[in-house]
């Protein structure tokens, strides 16, 4: 059980302290709540802290349901388990296309991404439940030429890990439950991370 997202980045930077202060590596959250998960693991590695954006495509009649999900290049990864056509997927996905730009904008707020290429990416989320959003940002990472994908959790679905960790050069996670609704029943306090704290942690980030 985690506290808070901080606490969550505390944990988690312990598991990953063979990263302190590695000059090819950088730390990447998933906005939002991964990016204050994320922004804690930096500050304490001592490595650059940036953003990977990606957003599941909700189902029509249940958007809490991922039938895919896109990433900040537009790239989109379908749910093989939802069975809609790459063309539903694209008309489906214009709100999260939308949502992804936006944050983008926002975000960066006109600063440049830092290169990944030849680097280790740490890929960093609060809690991973089904995994598409993450799998998307890791395709994301990849489509960037970094040359080690790490993906980092503090929580993640036992069957989600076995799935991504093909993936990934490494799967770092504090926990790894076999028993999981949902990713909030691992902390005691996880309210909806705001855009200002998004923002309010890149900023901090950059000194």
């Amino acid at each position: 059980m985690f506290r808070d997202r901080i606490d969550a980045g505390r944990q988690l930077a312990e598991e990953l302290a063979s990263y302190t202060n590695d000059s090819d590596a950088v730390v990447l959250g998933i906005p939002r709540g991964g990016v204050v998960v994320a922004a804690e693991v930096a500050r304490r590695l001592g490595l650059p802290l940036d953003i990977v954006i990606a957003s599941k495509i909700g189902a029509p009649q249940n958007p809490e349901y991922a039938v895919g999900a896109i990433s900040a290049d537009g790239h989109v990864l379908p749910n093989p388990y939802a069975g809609f056509t790459e063309s539903e997927l694209e008309h489906l996905g214009r709100d999260a296309k939308a949502k992804v730009e936006r944050r983008v904008e926002i975000y960066r707020a006109g600063r440049e991404p830092i290169p990944l290429e030849g680097r280790t990416a740490i890929v960093v989320d609060d809690g991973i439940a089904t995994g598409l959003t993450a799998e998307a940002a890791i395709a994301y990472v990849r489509r960037q030429d970094a040359a080690r994908v790490v993906l980092a959790v503090p929580v993640i679905a036992a069957d989600s890990a076995t799935r991504l960790q093909e993936m990934v050069d490494d799967l770092v996670a504090v926990e790894r439950p076999s028993v999981f609704y949902a990713v909030g029943q691992f902390y005691r306090r996880f309210d909806q991370t705001s855009d200002d704290e998004v923002i309010s942690a890149l900023k901090a980030a950059e000194g």
